[in-house]
């Protein structure tokens, strides 16, 4: 009885992972009752619940940690456009500050953008230039591994700004600070190239003495694009002279630019959520179901034994 209580308990407690040490004590007092029948059918519900409840929990956890800790969307986040809209919001906000919210727009440069290093005619306003070199050691064994070396990265931006889309002209605009420092898969690789090293005979023997073999060397450009479509999670305020500026938050959530409008990135992540939600589902009864037919062995053999 004592372990059906802590057992029922950690049913309501461990969506949360509060309700650990009652199933130790539950599953505890079950030990000593493990020699009866009725133990062990008792030990066959708990341990079912708790399997159910594990992927309960492994799933809570999870999703908890993409929508309270990255993408705050268990709250209504308010969506702007760079327009006229978003200018009378901040005139009439306290201290013409919106503490976290999504904004989204066309990206325009300020001043001269950023030309792509291999790309012709391609321009953006955030560049980055990545360089690695892939080796063949030789192990211990004798085998031949791979291993990346000598990988490098360099990172360019220039001040850039949010327009509503459609408006490439108007002078209502959200300027972008601190770029760099926010996250989000917002960059579009547009070139990359993996270039084959071909050896000589004295290369070949170098490179077996030594037990090092240069197989290639790769390079790699990404931009966010002149003209792109980006929605910045953050801060904006509103500075004198009525310029709007989008901001790392100050209470420290997270600061995110993320390509595409922020309509389809919600239905984006809607779709993943749902699409593991069904695969912790499936793998939860799967899980039971297997652990069921443990426990109903263990019955049978105990039952024959006896």
């Amino acid at each position: 009885m004592g372990a059906a209580v802590e057992l029922w308990d950690l049913q309501w407690d461990y969506g949360i992972c509060s309700g650990i040490m009652g199933a130790a004590v539950g599953l505890w007092e079950l030990q000593w009752d493990y020699e009866s029948c009725n133990g062990i059918m008792g030990a066959a519900v708990g341990l079912w619940e708790l399997q159910w409840d594990y992927g309960s929990c492994s799933y809570r956890f999870l999703f908890s940690f993409v929508y309270w800790y990255m993408f705050p969307l268990h709250q209504e986040i308010p969506s702007f456009q760079a327009d006229q809209h978003l200018l009378k919001v901040l005139n009439a906000s306290p201290d013409r500050r919106l503490h976290y919210v999504a904004v989204e727009g066309v990206v325009q440069p300020v001043g001269e953008p950023l030309a792509s290093q291999f790309v012709p005619r391609c321009y953006g306003v955030i560049q980055k230039i990545a360089t690695q070199e892939h080796w063949k050691v030789r192990n211990v064994s004798g085998l031949w591994v791979s291993k990346t070396t000598n990988a490098k990265e360099t990172r360019s931006s220039v001040p850039f700004r949010l327009v509503q889309p459609g408006t490439y002209l108007s002078d209502i605009s959200v300027k972008v600070e601190s770029p760099l420092e926010a996250s989000g898969d917002y960059l579009e690789q547009v070139h990359r190239r993996v270039r084959q090293v071909e050896d000589g005979l004295l290369d070949v023997v170098v490179q077996g003495l030594s037990g090092e073999r240069l197989t290639a060397r790769e390079e790699s450009e990404e931009v966010l694009r002149v003209g792109s479509i980006l929605t910045g999670y953050g801060e904006v305020v509103l500075e004198h002279g009525g310029v709007m500026r989008l901001q790392p938050p100050r209470d420290g959530r997270a600061y995110i630019l993320l390509p595409g409008d922020h309509r389809s990135f919600i239905q984006r992540h809607e779709s993943t959520a749902g699409m593991w939600k069904g695969l912790t589902a499936l793998f939860g009864i799967t899980g039971s179901t297997l652990l069921a037919a443990f426990v109903y062995s263990a019955v049978s053999k105990d039952s024959k034994d006896r």
